[in-house]
């Protein structure tokens, strides 16, 4: 079985000029073209948000509470 080469043929490959040269127009632009979005630019907000640390807040209450009433019961 011959062992096949994964690369095109420059002989064959569209938009190659002869030497292995690129002819303009065919090479991609210089600068970047993928812009993420056509609206203007927000920044994003900095710091929590208040809901998110709400809940975080009250998660470490209810624990700090659980720990201090078995702390009690255990005492009693």
């Amino acid at each position: 079985m011959p062992a096949s080469n994964p690369d095109p043929d420059p002989r064959v490959t569209p938009g190659l000029e002869p030497g292995g040269g690129v002819p303009p127009g065919e090479t991609p632009p210089g600068e970047a073209s993928t812009a993420t979005g056509a609206g203007p630019h927000r920044q994003p907000k900095r710091g929590w948000a208040k809901g998110p640390l709400a809940i975080i807040v009250l998660v470490a209450v209810v624990c700090a509470l659980f720990f201090l009433v078995f702390a009690v019961a255990l005492d009693l």
